[in-house]
């Protein structure tokens, strides 16, 4: 018989996993269900499955990182593994009442480190390594980002054709552009789910195989389930959103950011870190749009002092590539460096909202500092470490 305390456990991941379904969905398959490539349910369909296979390969080594290396396998108890999971779910709570994704994440080590502090069995080495790399990837982020932005944009969304009018990419009438670049729409966003599943899948179910009251396959199986549940319910509410209250990108800038960000948090997945898509992904924006802006100035005149005046608004630009457009074909090009007028280059003061963005990076933290105190009060103060 089940006991009841483990039914607790698993409703309890359950709902960190739906959530996370929910909130993962639409940015990864958005632009492909607003462009009329995907439906809904396939696009449901493929964040399940997907996500399963990130969490099935990379997904294991962040989920042994969560379970057994920043503090003793030990200490998850069955009731310590519900506290943990209680303050991963209350930081969905608290990030979708203002409105802002936080990071699940962060916000799992944060519970995780609070019984390791409270025990006194918190590894400091793995802590370190991870923090080091919450530092580094969005730096890392921003420099790719800003090379992209200032010698390839204008190329890439010159060649880029997303159908967002029009009939059926897949149809007999449609030409091999609007086949491709549906393409290119759907494997960004298979991208996307895979390193939500690789990272993610860990945030859901890590005390409980940490416990030992899950093995690690199963507790994937369970994660699965319950993100491809919110995918299939409340993410259908927000797939037909592309943009959001941080930036209006152009769909070439949202394929940019999408592979760069999806790309960093697999890569750290795969060395068992733990990582924030949407800090990576936000840095990402400020690098592009900054390469970007930098494109009417030359390495000379920047040693000279005549730099551009850099704004993220220089994403606002282009247009993104429509299919048959004559821009988008082949033969496409842009000026060269330092030769491109800045009246080419607009400010838009609605693209990259610095308000909005600074209240997104704050409870980015703030967040997960909320975790990490209320999870070392708990444990502490009672028996549970």
């Amino acid at each position: 018989m089940v006991e009841p305390l483990l039914v607790v456990g698993l409703a309890v991941a359950v709902f960190v996993g739906y959530n996370i379904g929910g909130a993962n969905t639409a940015p990864a398959f958005g632009p492909a269900v607003g462009a009329g490539v995907l439906g809904k349910v396939l696009a449901a369909g493929l964040m399940t499955l997907f996500f399963f296979v990130g969490g099935w390969t990379l997904g294991r080594e962040v989920i042994g990182t969560l379970g057994g290396d920043i503090v003793p396998g030990e200490l998850f108890t069955l009731e310590a593994s519900i506290v943990v999971l209680f303050f991963i779910g209350l930081a969905l709570f608290v990030s979708n009442y203002f409105g802002v994704p936080a990071s699940t994440s962060m916000t799992a080590v944060g519970s995780i480190a609070g019984l390791g502090l409270a025990a006194g069995s918190l590894n400091w080495e793995t802590m370190g390594r991870i923090v080091s790399w919450w530092i580094v990837a969005p730096i890392v982020a921003f420099w790719v980002s800003g090379v992209i932005g200032r010698y390839f944009y204008p190329a890439i969304n010159a060649w880029v054709a997303i159908p967002e009018t029009g009939g059926n990419p897949f149809g007999s009438e449609a030409t091999r552009r609007e086949t491709v670049g549906a393409l290119v729409v759907v494997a960004i966003g298979c991208l996307m789910a895979f390193s939500s599943g690789a990272s993610n899948a860990a945030n859901a179910v890590a005390p409980l195989v940490g416990s030992d009251e899950l093995s690690i396959d199963a507790g994937i199986l369970l994660a699965t389930g319950a993100v491809g549940l919110g995918a299939f319910t409340i993410a259908r509410r927000t797939l037909d959103t592309v943009g959001n209250d941080l930036t209006e990108l152009p769909l070439t800038a949202a394929i940019v950011v999408a592979v760069v960000s999806a790309t960093g948090t697999a890569a750290l997945a795969a060395i068992g870190i733990p990582a924030s898509f949407v800090i990576i992904a936000t840095m990402s924006i400020v690098g592009l749009g900054w390469g970007r802006a930098t494109r009417t100035a030359t390495a000379a005149d920047a040693v000279r002092g005549e730099g551009p005046s850099v704004s993220v608004g220089a994403l606002a630009a282009d247009d993104a590539a429509t299919v048959g457009d004559a821009a988008g074909g082949a033969g496409g090009h842009s000026p060269p460096i330092g030769q491109e007028a800045a009246d080419d280059i607009p400010d838009a003061a609605d693209l990259f909202d610095p308000e909005t963005t600074g209240r997104v990076i704050l409870l980015q933290n703030v967040v997960p500092a909320i975790a990490t105190v209320g999870a070392f009060l708990v444990f502490r103060l009672s028996p549970l470490a």
